[in-house]
């Protein structure tokens, strides 16, 4: 008898143990979903944007700038949002350090990178916000605030013809970017040879 107990013993702590496994993988499943639908909802929004009229693409704009500022971590977000606010106050050098936390961090997200390279850029230090819009890029390849950034940076460092090539990118995530394209314009303009 005193076997019988002890293998039931066993039994009912290895029951727990698989409860608490299954548990923890319907919880990662369940976790993952929302993260794979914001994800399923982004591209459905730049394939939107890609085929959209005029009239539409400003409300598709700014349902993307929403899903860009969605990290799934409060914390991530706070230094994503700080270091807004400093850029906004104009104190670049807070931003940068706000930023970098939040690329240390966490850094499969493009926005982070986005907006460090903001910050970058307004310290006059293209070489580093340049890279940092390249990987944003190399996370996100749709994201065409990050691919404008880097176009005005090549422009900017006169080398019309990547800057050409950024800005047709823009134009083909983003057809109504009026910016990129009025870009595109004064490059041509300025009599570049510039082969797109």
């Amino acid at each position: 008898m005193p076997a019988a107990c002890a293998t039931l013993a066993v039994m009912g702590v290895m029951t727990l143990w698989i409860n608490r496994i299954v548990a923890a993988g319907i919880a990662t499943v369940a976790f993952s979903l929302p993260a794979a639908a914001e994800g399923d909802r982004l591209q459905a929004l730049y394939d939107a944007l890609a085929q959209s009229g005029p009239g539409e693409a400003a409300g598709i704009v700014r349902d993307i700038r929403m899903e860009w500022s969605k990290t799934g971590s409060p914390s991530i977000d706070l230094l994503l949002r700080r270091g807004r606010d400093a850029l906004e106050r104009g104190e670049v050098r807070a931003a940068i350090e706000h930023l970098t936390a939040a690329t240390d961090h966490a850094p499969g997200i493009a926005q982070g990178w986005v907006l460090r390279a903001r910050a970058f850029f307004e310290a006059e230090r293209p070489g580093i916000a340049a890279a940092d819009l390249e990987r944003a890029l190399a996370l996100d390849p749709q994201h065409f605030q990050a691919a404008f950034g880097l176009a005005a940076i090549f422009e900017q460092l006169d080398r019309p013809e990547a800057a050409a090539r950024a800005y047709a990118l823009v134009l083909r995530l983003h057809p109504h970017y009026d910016r990129a394209r009025e870009a595109l314009e004064r490059l041509d303009a300025r009599g570049d040879d510039v082969a797109l």
